[in-house]
Formats: C-alpha cells, sequence, structure tokens
C-alpha cells in the first residue's frame, strides 16, 4: 500500500490519500484530542503532540499540524500511522460509540433560518453541494452550512480550511460570488 500527500492551501495542513474510501459519507472533523476518543485512529494521530487537526474525508485524511511543527519530521509519523490502520483494516470508529454517527453541521446553526427561506435555504444547499463541497476536498477540508438570516448565509470552514491564510478569501470572493450570482437574494457570506 502506498499514501501519497497533497499540499493545501493551508500550509499547516497536509492531505494524505490512502487509495480508499475513508468516510463512506460526510466528513468528521476532529479539533481535539478529547473529540478524536470516538476515533482510535484520529487518537493515535493526536497522539503524536504535534497535531491540532484530523479531518476524514471520502478519500483523504486531512492533518493540521501545530504551530513551529516542520512537516519534514511528522509526514513520516502520520503515513506509518495510516498504513498501519488502513494495512490492518482497522475500525475507523470506537465500538459502541457514537463516534461513526455523522450529524449534520445544521445542528451547530448560528442563526436560524426563517420558514419563509426555505427555498432560498434549498437552494443555498444544493449549490453548496455542488459547487463548493467538492472543490474544498480538493484542499482537504469542508464547509458546513451555520444559518441564513436577512441575506446573510453563514458558514464554518473545516479540516484543511480552518484557518488557512485564503479561507476569508475563498469565502468571500469564492463562495460568496458564485452564491449571489446563482441566489439573489444573498447579499453577503460570513464564517461562523
Amino acid at each position: 500500500m502506498f499514501i501519497e500527500t497533497e499540499t493545501t492551501p493551508n500550509p499547516s495542513t497536509l492531505k494524505f490519500l490512502p487509495g480508499q474510501q475513508v468516510m463512506e459519507a460526510g466528513t468528521r472533523e476532529f479539533t481535539s484530542p478529547e473529540a478524536a476518543e470516538a476515533s482510535p485512529l484520529a487518537q493515535t494521530i493526536f497522539d503524536t503532540g504535534e497535531v491540532t487537526n484530523v479531518m476524514f474525508g471520502g478519500d483523504f485524511v486531512s492533518v493540521s499540524a501545530a504551530p513551529g511543527v516542520n512537516w519534514t519530521d511528522l509526514k513520516p509519523q502520520v503515513t506509518a500511522i495510516l498504513l498501519d490502520h488502513f494495512v490492518s483494516q482497522a475500525p475507523l470508529f470506537a465500538v459502541g460509540t457514537a463516534g461513526a454517527i455523522s450529524v449534520p453541521a445544521e445542528d451547530e446553526m448560528v442563526v436560524e433560518s426563517n420558514a419563509d427561506d426555505a427555498e432560498i435555504v434549498a437552494q443555498i444547499h444544493e449549490l453548496l453541494d455542488t459547487r463548493v463541497r467538492p472543490a474544498v476536498a480538493g484542499d482537504g477540508g469542508d464547509i458546513a452550512y451555520r444559518g441564513f438570516k436577512d441575506g446573510i448565509v453563514y458558514l464554518g470552514m473545516q479540516g484543511a480550511c480552518a484557518g488557512c491564510p485564503s479561507s476569508t478569501a475563498t469565502l468571500k470572493h469564492g463562495i460568496e460570488g458564485l452564491l449571489k450570482h446563482y441566489v439573489p437574494e444573498v447579499v453577503e457570506v460570513r464564517a461562523a
């Protein structure tokens, strides 16, 4: 087995490609060692002591290094952990936990949308799912819908996109422009 790596726009994050499915559907992000307890793989990566974020996508694992950590030293450690995991075909989530349950990001709403906005929200979801998510997944990240109110769309950046220096530009110039073009009711996109 060979695990490829790709750089991401976020210099602290690498995208690891094991050449097989990681998540059957959706994504799962771990932002702390405590959160990673649901996944033996994520927990082992955090156990290096040099990681601040692990995210599982459909066919990738993105890992963010702590400030000051050199990828030259960390990359072989993470690659070895991933190789051991995928060669042994170990489960991604701990047995008996709810870790494998994919909870929609909408459960973490910043604002609640009005019932009158249901059609607009559906259009926003469609564009995020078909145009935005595939692009940010290519960079080792994901984007979560957090609400729509008064023409403002609230989105959360995940994985390699969280904390990326270009995430503001992605939100403002890329996603905001796309949503405003196809959904005239959208006047602004904000990070949540």
